[in-house]
């Protein structure tokens, strides 16, 4: 089930829901190492696997490992979702592919406010990953019902990442794509993105 029964494109979403949209550049505020065998996993995936073969396997080779590496830094205050519902309302509804959530205190099977979400963009079209993204983003801020939270949103082919923000009516798209070439720098950007995260829980 997905959320783009409606709407093929970032501005339709945008337009519908009277949201503002900017850009702006993204700024690392956090690093860390990558784990060394978890790096040589995805070079020799990017060297010898055909992952591009399918969604699943782009989701299950490239995308998953490495935000499952940055949310393990940050498990205690974070849940991390594979595919699991989210649900608003009969127009915010869908199963996104990966979501990142609050840590509940009722246990790891509990979902609690989510902050992240991350969509693999099928076949390159990031047009119709970013219409996704963002419903999923609206859907997100509804069920915290707290507008003053910003919700992060990926969209990634597994080898280019994209980074938007979503908080009261306003989306920010950062400029800047990240690569998988660039595999220390893309890590320390989703470190950054759950750091941000873990800040605004704090208040």
């Amino acid at each position: 089930m997905a959320f783009t029964n409606q709407f093929k494109s970032l501005a339709a979403v945008l337009k519908h829901y009277q949201i503002h949209y900017q850009e702006a550049d993204f700024e690392i505020m956090k690093t860390a190492n990558l784990n060394e065998s978890v790096k040589a996993d995805i070079l020799f995936t990017l060297k010898e696997v055909a992952y591009d073969v399918s969604e699943a396997a782009i989701c299950e080779n490239l995308i998953y490992p490495l935000l499952k590496e940055a949310w393990k830094l940050y498990a205690d205050v974070f849940a991390i979702w594979s595919h699991a519902a989210l649900e608003y309302d009969d127009e915010l509804t869908g199963i996104p592919d990966y979501l990142i959530s609050k840590r509940s205190d009722l246990g790891k099977i509990i979902f609690d406010s989510p902050l992240l979400a991350v969509v693999e963009a099928k076949k390159d079209n990031f047009s119709a990953g970013w219409a996704q993204c963002a419903l999923e983003m609206v859907a997100m801020q509804k069920i915290n019902a707290n507008p003053q939270l910003v919700i992060y949103g990926l969209v990634s082919n597994g080898e280019i990442w994209e980074i938007a923000t979503f908080q009261h009516q306003q989306f920010i798209f950062y400029n800047k794509r990240f690569v998988i070439e660039e595999l220390d720098n893309l890590f320390n950007v989703l470190v950054s993105i759950l750091e941000s995260c873990k800040l605004q829980l704090q208040f």
